[in-house]
């Protein structure tokens, strides 16, 4: 179908009039991210994480691994629309309660810039919200910054530091 394939994150933290809690926008939002051009090739179980910021509500986070013949460019003004459609309003605030938010992570081309994209995502290396449930799908892809794959990355997270003497 494609000649791309994205690693994209989900998240949210509030309900839907139609799909419910937090949990369930994401069952959608995955269905949402098979239709039109893009191709949904596996998604990770659905965690739930505390907030980052001001929200005071937990999260429902995965991700998903797609396939698209669409550019960064492209697949950012896709997911943007997607986000539209459950009801997002980018007002500005961030780290905000959101419908749905989606964000491309990684991307077999390396790495990409552009005013409004970066890829790989500038903060994923720091969120086990993100590297939890990639390891489960994609923990082989690796950082083409770092060179290191998600599972090393999320290892290199999770480890116990020695405390200094």
């Amino acid at each position: 179908m494609g000649k791309h394939r994205y690693l994209v994150a989900l998240g949210s933290n509030m309900r839907h009039h139609r799909h419910g809690c937090p949990r369930k926008v994401l069952g959608a939002a995955l269905k949402a991210l098979g239709h039109g051009k893009l191709e949904l090739l596996a998604a990770s179980p659905v965690i739930e994480s505390a907030p980052l910021g001001p929200s005071h509500r937990r999260y429902a986070n995965a991700v998903a691994l797609v396939r698209s013949k669409r550019e960064p460019d492209e697949l950012l003004h896709k997911l943007q629309k997607i986000e539209h459609k459950f009801g997002r309003r980018r007002m500005g605030k961030p780290w905000g309660a959101r419908v749905l938010d989606l964000d491309i992570v990684l991307w077999n081309g390396g790495a990409y810039g552009a005013d409004d994209l970066v890829i790989p995502h500038p903060a994923f290396r720091e969120r086990r919200f993100v590297l939890d449930p990639a390891a489960k799908i994609a923990g082989r892809w690796r950082d083409p910054l770092t060179g290191f794959s998600i599972g090393q990355l999320r290892a290199r997270l999770t480890k116990p530091r020695m405390a200094p003497r």
